[in-house]
C-alpha cells in the first residue's frame, strides 16, 4: 500500500497545496488502494494507536466492514440537523482530490457517524463526548466488500507543513495497522449488574397506556438503562467480534469518543442506498426464540397472528412508506409482514423498496425516517413530547441512526438499538418497546430483558 501510493500522494500534496495557496482553504486528499486480505477486527484493534478515534460497521448478511482509524477532518452539529450535515459534507468532496480507480461502495472518502435520538431534551453528563451530529472521515479506512480489500488514506491538507506529517503518518499505518497479523485480547467480564429505576419504568408504562387510552397517542416507545462494571476497561475489538459472530441479520457498529465507546449490533436498518436504488426495512413487534424446532416455529406462527404486536407492526409500515413516498419513485411494500430470525429474538419484518428521485440524498430520507414509530411512537409529537417529559432515561444516541456515506452517493444507516455506551470500567445498555392501549408493565419489561442479552452475552453477562 504505502509504496504504490507514494506517487499518488505527492500528486495529491501538490494540487492540494495549490488550491489551498491561492484559496486559502484547507483541501482534503483521499488515495485508494486495493490490498490483500486484512483481518478486520485486528485493524481496528491495531487502531488503539489512535485511541479515541475509531470506527466499525459490518453487515453480517453480506460481509461487509467499514473500519476507520484516526480522524482526518470530523462534521459535527450542535443540532440534529442532518440536512447541514449534508451541504458540509458536499462542500467539502467538491474541493476534495480523490484518487480510487475502483469506485466501490464504501471506498474513498466516507464518513461515517450518527446524531442523538432527541436534541430537544437536555442531554447529561453520560453523553458528554459525544455531539448532537457527529460525522468522522476517518484517516485510514479499512473496506471489505464482494470478497475484496481497499484501503483509504484520507488528510487534510492546509499548509506546506501539513505535508511533512502527512508523509510520516502513511509510515505509521506501514508499521501499526499492516503490520503481521495477531489474536485479539480476551473479551470483557462483568462483576456487576444494575437495573436503573426498573420499578419507576414500569410505572411510566402504566401511565404511557392511560395516555394512550385517553386518546392522546396511539403508541410510545419507552426506553430503560442497565448499568455493568467490568474487572478492567473491556476490549472493544473482542466485544466486536464476538457481535459479529453471535448476531447474524445485524449491523455490527462502534464509534469511539476518547474513552468512550458506542456500539451495538442493531437488526434494524433504516435506509440503504446504492445506484440510486434505496432499501428501507419496518422491524416492530417482537418475541423470543424457541428452544426447539417446533416451539421457535410455533411462537412465531404466534407473532404473526398477535393482533398487539400486528398493530404496532403496521404503524412503522405506514409511517415509512409515507416518509419514503416524499422523496423516492416506483415504491414497493409487501402487504404482509414475515419472521426475520435473530439469535435470542425474531420480529415482524417488512422490506420497503424504491428509486431514489433526482435532487435527494441518503440523509433526506434519514431526517423524514426519524424517529421511526418503532423508536419514537406514533403521533410522532405527542409520543415525542412524552418521552422527552417523563422518561428518565438520557437516550443519547441510542434509537437514532447511525452509519455511513460515499462521495459516490451510496450509504447506509441503522436504528441504533440493541446497543451499550462503553466507557471504560463500566458500559450503560439500552432496551425499550413499544407501548400500545393492552400493553401490561410487566409483559413489557420482559421484552426489555429479553432485548438486553445479546449486549449483555458479549460483555461477560448472561
Amino acid at each position: 500500500m504505502i509504496e504504490t501510493q507514494i506517487p499518488m500522494l505527492e500528486q495529491a500534496l501538490e494540487q492540494a497545496l495549490s488550491v489551498w495557496k491561492v484559496e486559502n482553504k484547507p483541501q482534503l486528499i483521499s488515495i485508494t488502494e486495493k490490498m490483500d486480505a486484512i483481518d478486520p477486527f485486528i485493524f481496528f484493534d491495531r487502531g488503539t494507536k489512535w485511541k479515541g478515534k475509531r470506527i466499525f460497521w459490518s453487515s453480517s448478511q453480506e460481509s461487509f466492514f467499514l473500519v476507520g482509524v484516526g480522524e482526518a477532518i470530523s462534521i459535527d452539529s450542535n443540532n440534529q440537523d442532518f440536512l447541514q450535515t449534508e451541504e458540509q459534507w458536499k462542500s467539502l468532496l467538491k474541493e476534495a482530490s480523490i484518487y480510487n480507480a475502483f469506485q466501490v461502495p464504501g471506498t474513498g472518502p466516507v464518513a461515517f457517524g450518527g446524531g442523538s435520538f432527541d436534541p430537544d431534551k437536555k442531554s447529561t453528563k453520560l453523553w458528554k463526548e459525544f455531539k448532537e451530529t457527529q460525522f468522522r472521515i476517518p484517516s485510514y479506512l479499512l473496506t471489505i466488500t464482494n470478497g475484496e480489500t481497499y484501503v483509504t488514506f484520507n488528510a487534510m491538507v492546509a499548509s506546506d507543513e501539513d505535508t511533512v506529517s502527512i508523509r510520516q503518518d502513511m509510515l505509521l499505518a506501514k508499521q501499526y495497522l499492516l503490520a503481521e497479523q495477531k489474536g485479539l485480547p480476551a473479551g470483557p467480564s462483568i462483576v456487576q449488574k444494575e437495573e436503573i429505576a426498573s420499578d419507576q419504568w414500569k410505572e411510566l408504562v402504566e401511565k404511557a397506556t392511560n395516555e394512550i387510552k385517553s386518546g392522546q397517542a396511539k403508541k410510545i416507545v419507552l426506553a430503560r438503562e442497565m448499568r455493568v462494571d467490568f474487572e478492567e476497561d473491556a476490549s472493544l475489538s473482542s466485544i466486536l467480534y464476538q457481535l459479529h459472530e453471535s448476531q447474524t441479520n445485524s449491523f455490527i457498529f462502534a464509534f469511539e469518543n476518547e474513552r468512550d465507546c458506542f456500539l451495538g449490533a442493531s437488526p434494524e436498518r433504516l435506509v440503504r442506498l446504492q445506484d440510486n436504488e434505496l432499501l428501507s426495512t419496518c422491524l416492530a413487534g417482537t418475541a423470543p426464540r424457541g428452544v426447539t424446532r417446533e416451539e421457535d416455529e410455533k411462537i412465531g406462527a404466534a407473532l404473526l397472528a398477535d393482533e398487539k404486536n400486528r398493530e404496532e407492526h403496521d404503524f412503522v409500515v405506514q409511517m415509512i412508506r409515507n416518509a419514503v413516498e416524499a422523496c423516492c419513485e416506483q415504491v414497493h411494500v409487501p402487504s404482509d409482514p414475515v419472521l426475520y430470525p435473530l439469535r435470542n429474538l425474531q420480529h415482524l419484518y417488512t422490506p420497503v423498496q424504491a428509486v431514489l428521485k433526482k435532487g435527494y440524498s441518503i440523509l433526506d430520507v434519514v431526517q423524514r425516517l426519524h424517529p421511526t414509530p418503532a423508536l419514537g411512537g406514533l403521533p410522532r409529537e405527542e409520543s415525542m413530547m412524552f418521552i422527552r417529559e417523563f422518561e428518565q432515561l438520557d437516550r443519547g444516541w441510542y434509537g437514532a441512526p447511525i452509519g455511513w456515506m460515499d462521495a459516490y452517493q451510496n450509504g447506509e444507516f441503522a436504528v441504533a438499538i440493541r446497543s451499550a455506551l462503553l466507557q471504560g470500567k463500566s458500559a450503560s445498555l439500552f432496551a425499550g418497546c413499544g407501548v400500545v392501549k393492552d400493553s401490561e408493565p410487566e409483559a413489557e419489561y420482559q421484552e426489555t430483558m429479553i432485548k438486553f442479552t445479546p449486549m449483555l452475552s458479549v460483555l461477560g453477562g448472561s
